[in-house]
This record gives structure tokens, sequence and C-alpha cells, in this order.
């Protein structure tokens, strides 16, 4: 199976009434779409889209949410802050840089680990290249859990951690030095889709 066998759609509540409850077997992400994520739309904080089976249009292949989102560089260390510039012209002038965030991505686990997630992220990205696209947007960042799994995914789909280590990032985002990270910030740079 691939997305060309699916038809993307707004998650709506029409949407998540007439499917088959979505389960991607992780237990936050289901609790998300199951019971915010329209929620989430109506409040304008990110709009969730799903593809389902075209041969069983009840059947929810994989979801996701995206919202607006940006890099800020004046609160990077120069590591970081240089990973994230290497590649911009004229550098100096911006202090924030477009981004969209996927907030949460699923893929059903009756058809995961079968290249259905990276599908989705090549979609996504594509998305926000392509030329109809509304506004500005050089990345794609993810608070990714911090788990071995999705980390691997991420980094399989072109993401690179921000902070090179969890102390870096712990201090970022001003958490105490014992505070367990759940997630870690990830990016991928569109302009090499381009």
């Amino acid at each position: 199976m691939n997305l060309e066998e699916c038809t993307l759609f707004p998650y709506d509540s029409e949407m998540h009434e007439s499917c088959y409850p979505f389960d991607c077997a992780h237990k936050d992400l289901n609790e998300f779409f199951e019971k915010d994520a329209i929620n989430y739309s109506a409040e304008l904080l990110g709009k969730t889209y799903c593809f389902t089976l075209d041969k069983d249009p009840q059947l929810i292949v994989a979801a996701f949410t995206v919202s607006n989102d940006s890099i800020k560089t004046t609160h990077l260390t120069s590591g970081p802050k240089t990973r994230v510039t290497k590649n911009i012209p004229r550098v100096k002038t911006m202090r924030s840089y477009p981004a969209v965030l996927i907030g949460r991505l699923g893929v059903n686990k009756q058809i995961s680990r079968k290249g259905i997630g990276c599908e989705v992220m090549d979609f996504i990205k594509a998305w926000f290249i392509d030329g109809k696209n509304k506004t500005g947007c050089r990345y794609v960042v993810v608070d990714a859990y911090n788990e071995k799994m999705p980390i691997d995914f991420y980094t399989k789909n072109g993401f690179e951690l921000l902070f090179s280590t969890e102390q870096q990032e712990r201090e970022y985002l001003k958490l105490p030095t014992d505070y367990p990270l759940k997630t870690r910030l990830m990016y991928f740079d569109l302009i090499i889709l381009r």
C-alpha cells in the first residue's frame, strides 16, 4: 500500500464520526486524534488532515497536524544557530525563520512499518514548497518524542536535532539539568528540495 491509494481530507468532526477509530499504537497520539484535534482546529491552533484508503474510505491510514511556527535564532547558541543559518543569504537581517510545525503525526498500526510514514513526510515537505503555498516556509520543525523510534524516523527523513545534546536543549528551554526531556527539537531545511 502507498499514498497513491489514499485520499487526503481535513480531519473534522464528520470525518471523525464516519471513520473507524484511528489507532497508531501510541497512547498520547491516539488521545490527541480522538479528543483534541478537532478543538485545535476550531481554536486555530493547528489543522489536522488524514489520508483514508480509497478502497475502504472509513479506514484512516495516517493523520497529521500542522501549524505555523518559526525558528528564532536570537535565542540559540552559536552551534545550533550556525546549523540553521548556514545556507541563508543575508543572515544578519533576519532573527526568525518561518517554519511549519508538525504537531502530531501518526500511522495506523495496521499498516505501520511499511513506508507510509515516510510518504506522509514527503507529502508534507512538498506541500510547503509548492508554488501555490500561501506563505513563506523555510523549515519543517517537530518536537519528536525523545524515544529511539521517533528520533530515528525523523532522522531517516532528513531532520536534524536542533541541539547536539539534551543538556543544551534543557538550557535553551530553561529547564533544570535533571529534568527529563520528553521531546527533542528537530528541523528540516526545505530549501534542499527546490
